[in-house]
This record gives structure tokens, C-alpha cells and sequence, in this order.
């Protein structure tokens, strides 16, 4: 990247680079997995809220060091407080909440996010890919939900899961806790595109480049109405999206880029 412009936490265990709109959050922790401690999961949810009030971000990817994306929660955190007075109760309710609502803030984000995957991406971390808008996998990315091998079904997983991948598809993974390739994560449905290992970043910067060429406030309406409809029944989703699109129709953006299809120009988007 060129004019990056790079802010780190005290434990560098997020890298944030900022590049003409782009923003890349890389997980730093490849010693430990990049486990989703609760460090980690503080940054990262630092790092979301920060970009989603930002005029300068257009586009987040989420990325991650070493040969793992992310292989879930901290257990060895998670366990360090079987000790604590409640056997843990409340110490796991908070780290449980913390990324499930780290998850929920990429999902309503109004910008699209994508997903780096490159290595292993289990549990939670494979949770983390799920919750973002699209998942670019290199060719030796693997994904599993293993908690059942060791008496922890991965159930806040599973809500990321399910609504990107097939039940069957979503219940062979969470029942068996098999590892999947790229190409079976893929087929699922859980992966957009699977590219060469040495081709990932510049794959996904790509993608990344082409969403900003859009009209990002057509994107920010549509990302937020395919999630509201996507809870709704048949006819509460049109009625929905009927207002969505009558909405949208009154925006800036709208009246721009239909002038300049029907004028066969080029459109130039607000803020551009």
C-alpha cells in the first residue's frame, strides 16, 4: 500500500492501516493464534466503532498474521478463571457478550467488511470471517467449528453460520467439528472466492477498490435492508424493502448515478 498511514494499540495486537479510504485491521497475535482474547476483541471493537464514525473509511478488510486467522476464543484465558468465586460464570458471560457484540457491530456497520482468510479460521475466529459482508480465501485457508470435540458446541458461532451456510451444510460442521478446505467452504457458501496464497491481499484489495468505486451510500442502504429483511417474512420484507427503495430513489446518489446511465457518463458520487 502506498501513503499507509499505520497506528498501533501499546501490544500491537491489531495493526490498523489506513490507505485512501481503505482501512486494513490485521490480528497480530500469530504466537497465540490470534486468539480472540479479550485484548483482542477490546481493539477490534475499538477499531470498528472508530471506522463506522469516520467519513474517512470506505472499506474495512480483516486480515490476520502468521499461518491461523483466528482460532477462536482465549480457552487458556477462558479457563484461568474456573478458579474465580462463580466457577467462572460471570467472567465468561462478559468475554461471550463482548464478541458476540463485536459480531453484531460488523454486521449493522454501514461499509462493507471483508474477510482476509488465509490459514485456519475455527470457531469464533471462523465466526469473526462469517459476520463479515464477503470471505476471500486463499487456497490453504480451512474452516471448522470444533467445539463439540471438546465439549463446548460452538453455539455463538453457529448464529454467524447458519445465516451465510445451508442447515445441513451448517450442521455437519457444527456436529462433527470436522476442518474444511477453501474449496468445501466454498461450496457451502461460507467463501466468495478462493484465490493463490500469494494473491490473497491483492485479490481482496481489489474487491475492496471496486465496492469504493460504487456509490458507498447505495451500499451503506442495501447493506443495512439485507439484514432487516433477511428476519422478516415474505410480505414484511417487500413492505420493507419497498420503503427502503422509495427512500433510496429521493437520495443524491440515486438521481446521479441513474442522470448519468441515461446520459452514458461516468457517475460522480457525493463526497467523491
Amino acid at each position: 500500500m502506498s501513503a499507509v498511514e499505520e497506528h498501533r494499540s501499546d501490544q500491537h495486537i491489531v495493526l490498523s492501516e489506513h490507505d485512501g479510504g481503505l482501512l486494513r485491521l490485521t490480528l497480530n497475535n500469530p504466537d497465540r493464534r490470534n486468539a480472540l482474547s479479550e485484548d483482542m476483541l477490546t481493539r477490534l471493537q475499538e477499531e470498528i466503532d472508530t471506522a463506522g464514525a469516520s467519513e474517512d473509511v470506505k472499506c474495512i478488510i480483516i486480515a490476520a498474521r502468521g499461518p491461523v486467522f483466528s482460532s477462536g476464543h482465549d480457552l487458556k484465558q477462558l479457563s484461568s478463571h474456573r478458579s474465580d468465586r462463580d466457577g467462572g460464570r460471570g467472567y465468561f458471560t462478559t468475554v461471550i457478550g463482548q464478541c458476540s457484540q463485536l459480531m453484531q457491530s460488523i454486521v449493522l456497520l454501514p461499509k462493507p467488511v471483508i474477510a482476509e482468510v488465509r490459514g485456519l479460521a475455527s470457531a469464533a475466529g471462523l465466526q469473526l470471517a462469517a459476520s463479515c459482508d464477503m470471505v476471500m480465501a486463499a487456497r490453504s485457508a480451512r474452516f471448522c467449528t470444533p467445539g463439540v470435540n471438546i465439549g463446548l458446541f460452538c453455539s455463538t458461532p453457529m448464529v454467524a453460520l447458519t445465516r451465510v451456510v445451508q442447515p445441513r451444510h451448517a450442521m455437519e460442521m457444527l456436529f462433527t467439528g470436522d476442518v474444511f478446505s477453501a474449496e468445501d467452504a466454498y461450496r457451502f457458501g461460507l467463501v466468495n472466492r478462493i484465490v493463490p496464497d500469494n494473491q490473497l491481499s491483492e485479490a481482496t484489495e481489489e474487491l475492496a477498490r471496486k465496492l469504493m468505486s460504487r456509490s458507498l451510500e447505495a451500499i451503506n442502504i442495501g447493506k443495512r435492508a439485507f439484514a432487516a429483511q433477511q428476519r422478516l417474512s415474505l410480505d414484511h420484507a417487500y413492505a420493507h424493502c419497498n420503503k427502503v427503495m422509495v427512500d433510496n430513489l429521493m437520495n443524491e446518489d440515486a438521481d446521479e448515478g441513474i442522470g448519468a446511465f441515461l446520459e452514458k457518463r461516468p457517475p460522480r458520487w457525493r463526497g467523491k
